[in-house]
């Protein structure tokens, strides 16, 4: 199997995979015995902010570089203007080229296709081929995160590189349309839209429609769940893994989590709002079986489900939340929150350890859930 990250990274990531499997241990308790990785020099230039005093300190100079990049919340602009804001991957480029550290590569093929989305609205769709991938090989849909408000295929670029070379899928990332120009359940529907495209195309795409998963970030971690769920319902096969990367998974803005990481960034109370009032169309869309995953969705006979979390998140609460619902209905879940991270950290391997970990969690449950 061909793997994304650089050399040194990799030995991290399978040095700290043995240890856990053969000591029993958490991802996150390996940091004491971690060996050096191309962004551990990287160092804040300020203290820490009063939102994250456990923040580390390659994820802190991600964030403020950001802040530098984003001095005004997007929570205070119009939906245009904070779509052309530069973004938590423009961040991560940015400290890359102030440390020369090469931003991430990968093995892979890109391209480009028009998929029918909900009710055959066509949809664009962005493809990563490992270079050397079966004529059949896995598929996985993935969701994008931005609070169906903002984001694209390519803001989140270094997962879905990172899931198709680490994984030997190929990972369809679906360009959902977006709010407030198409309401809820638009992107729900269109989400669904893409993977049924999958399961009855896949030879097309030189995929196997019997090796499909699903994943996400964000807003779309939560839709990796719902498409599961309406595959469930409208009686077309289910995915073999669902991977939901800090999801959206109820309408509770005043959990713990959202109470201690009210005003974090890049995700803080106020922009969960700016975005429900786009995407939603009425207040009640909120209780709905799409977004209250934790309150009043049906998760029964749902696939194995592989949960991340961050701790210095809005969302880390319901995170727990939906594994404990998966749980209790029977569904097999991994779960791991990584400390130190803020939302979006997923991505960021190339400086963020604990990213690196997660990367390399999320393809070990991929790559078994393919056997």
């Amino acid at each position: 199997m061909n793997h994304f990250f650089p050399d040194s990274m990799l030995r991290f990531t399978q040095w700290s995979l043995a240890l856990t499997l053969l000591a029993g241990l958490t991802l996150s308790s390996c940091e004491d015995h971690r060996i050096a990785l191309p962004g551990q020099s990287i160092q804040p230039t300020g203290p820490k902010p009063d939102f994250a005093p456990t923040i580390r300190p390659q994820m802190q100079a991600v964030i403020e570089e950001l802040q530098r990049l984003n001095p005004v919340p997007l929570y205070q602009l119009s939906t245009e203007e904070a779509r052309s804001q530069p973004t938590f991957k423009d961040a991560l480029n940015a400290v890359l080229d102030k440390n020369n550290i090469a931003p991430p590569k990968a093995m892979v093929t890109k391209s480009e296709r028009t998929i029918p989305g909900a009710n055959g609205t066509p949809i664009r769709v962005v493809l990563y081929r490992p270079d050397g991938a079966s004529a059949t090989a896995p598929v996985i849909v993935y969701f994008h995160g931005g609070g169906w408000v903002i984001g694209s295929p390519e803001v989140y670029e270094y997962s879905t590189l990172a899931l198709a070379q680490n994984t030997g899928a190929i990972v369809m990332s679906v360009d959902y349309r977006l709010a407030p120009e198409n309401k809820f359940p638009t992107a729900h529907e269109d989400a669904y839209a893409a993977y049924k495209w999958v399961k009855e195309n896949a030879a097309s795409i030189g995929g196997n429609a019997e090796k499909v998963a699903v994943a996400g970030e964000s807003a779309g971690g939560n839709m990796a769940i719902t498409v599961a769920m309406m595959a469930r319902d409208r009686g077309l096969g289910l995915p073999v893994h669902i991977l939901s990367v800090f999801p959206v998974a109820n309408n509770d803005l005043f959990s713990p989590s959202y109470n201690q990481y009210a005003n974090a960034v890049p995700l803080s109370r106020p922009l969960v709002q700016w975005f429900v009032e786009r995407y939603f169309r009425t207040p009640a869309d909120g209780d709905s079986p799409l977004i209250s995953l934790t309150d009043v969705a049906n998760l029964s006979g749902l696939p194995p489900t592989t949960i991340i979390g961050a701790e210095i998140d809005p969302l880390q609460s319901e995170g727990m939340a939906l594994r404990e619902k998966l749980k209790s209905v029977g569904v097999q879940v991994t779960y791991q929150l990584y400390e130190g991270v803020t939302h979006e950290f997923f991505g960021m391997y190339a400086v963020v350890p604990e990213a690196a970990q997660a990367q390399e969690l999320a393809a070990v449950q991929l790559r078994n859930a393919f056997k």
